[in-house]
């Protein structure tokens, strides 16, 4: 039946008690309108910088010093699956998520690799792609009074051709433990804040009639006004002031994430998904490890994302959220699997790690694999477009879906993805 499954098949026998016929079926799922897709919400962890691989979640005991490092790895929850020793707490939460290794690209420069990384399409001169946040923000409308698409404190992710309306509510900093965190520090769009938000609506509502109408034909002002007015009224509602007061939440549930920067921003996306919000993204930076890797690793970055991290998924879980939310944790690249001279790595985008849980995303597994130095796939590469095709696909989003760009040209989501084997259970 052209691809389509018995589930399918009885769903479109249900439909048709509600007035909409095979055909009728077909024709939406084929527009991408059916969505049998777990994922209603989403949230991407993005490691600026790139971390080390080999000392996270593909570790190499048997590898020489030079590339095996100083740290050892350890059991998990899961059989057969160990990650860094000073990864404990996410070790035990193991079975949560799925970890992809011999994810691979080229472009070795923090720039585009984030770029890349961010979209799932290779960065072309000529266009730029819209992130992860963006599309979601498009393709899952969420309520009125919360934003759709919030960045703590801030994002690499970028609206590109989908426009203003769908650029990221930027937090501007991360919240603090047992205080209430002020949405004054929100940015709309371009940075502005609602403070002065406030004095510029104030500003023009004192300007003359006619001067307000000339300010009026520029299509970009129009967009700005609009996504601007939007987003002031959605992180000004009594709903959204109260999902970004961290302070509110369940002391024994805050204490999960520590009281790291990062830890307090993934409390944060917690708390937005829970009151409905669609995406949310936090960037934990630092991982630019060219030297002191195994110092810095070992003292601040590993512990602050093994508590941050083992927190949102375990929240997620016991809140039955993570069910319905798909969880993207990627950094642009890997890092060099030899040492060099200073004790750190350097960049190596050849390989790298992804977790992917949630959504109907089965974890508890490892896709993919390095080659015994880390060096490169062992076997099929996973590329960005693979990693962005199945998070897509989590959420019901037909990853092959045209857009248009202003001037009209057509233009995938991903345009070389493919939903990789064996991740949805």
């Amino acid at each position: 039946m052209d691809g389509m499954s018995r589930r399918d098949f009885v769903k479109a026998g249900a439909f048709g008690a509600l007035g909409l016929d095979l055909a009728g079926y077909l024709r939406k799922a084929h527009a991408g309108e059916v969505r049998p897709a777990k994922g209603q919400a989403a949230i991407v962890i993005f490691l600026a910088g790139g971390p080390s691989h080999v000392d996270t979640f593909d570790m190499k005991p048997d590898s020489p010093a030079e590339i095996r490092g100083e740290f050892k790895p350890i059991a998990t929850n899961v059989p057969g699956i160990q990650i860094s020793e000073h990864l404990p707490t996410l070790a035990r939460c193991a079975d949560k998520f799925a970890i992809l290794r011999g994810v691979s690209h080229t472009l070795a420069g923090h720039e585009l690799g984030t770029e890349y990384l961010s979209t799932g399409s290779r960065p072309v001169p000529s266009l730029i792609y819209p992130g992860y946040g963006a599309v979601v923000s498009k393709e899952l409308r969420g309520a009125a009074d919360l934003p759709h698409f919030v960045a703590v404190p801030n994002s690499p992710q970028k609206a590109g051709y989908l426009g203003v309306r769908h650029a990221p509510l930027k937090t501007e900093s991360a919240p603090e433990p047992g205080k209430p965190f002020s949405v004054r520090g929100v940015a709309l769009a371009e940075g502005l804040t609602v403070e002065q938000f406030e004095k510029r609506q104030k500003l023009l509502s004192q300007l003359d009639t006619a001067f307000a109408g000339a300010e009026t034909q520029s299509k970009l002002v129009e967009g700005l006004d609009k996504f601007g007015q939007q987003a002031f009224d959605m992180i000004t509602s009594p709903r959204a002031r109260k999902a970004f007061d961290v302070s509110l939440e369940d002391p024994k549930v805050a204490s999960l994430f520590g009281q790291s920067r990062f830890g307090m921003s993934c409390l944060l996306a917690a708390r937005l998904i829970e009151a409905g919000v669609r995406f949310v993204t936090v960037t934990f930076g630092g991982w630019d490890t060219h030297a002191n890797n195994f110092k810095q690793s070992k003292e601040t970055l590993l512990p602050n994302l093994d508590q941050g991290l083992s927190g949102l998924f375990t929240t997620l879980a016991a809140k039955g959220l993570l069910e319905s939310t798909a969880v993207l944790v990627t950094g642009e690249f890997g890092r060099t699997p030899k040492i060099n001279e200073r004790a750190g790595r350097d960049h190596w985008p050849r390989a790298m790690f992804v977790l992917l849980a949630g959504a109907g995303m089965k974890g508890g597994q490892v896709l993919g694999a390095s080659d015994a130095k880390a060096m490169e796939p062992d076997g099929p590469a996973i590329t960005p477009e693979q990693v962005a095709a199945s998070f897509y696909h989590s959420l019901g989003i037909d990853f092959k879906k045209e857009y248009h760009t202003p001037t009209g040209r057509p233009v995938m989501i991903v345009r070389e993805g493919s939903v990789l084997p064996g991740l949805f259970a």
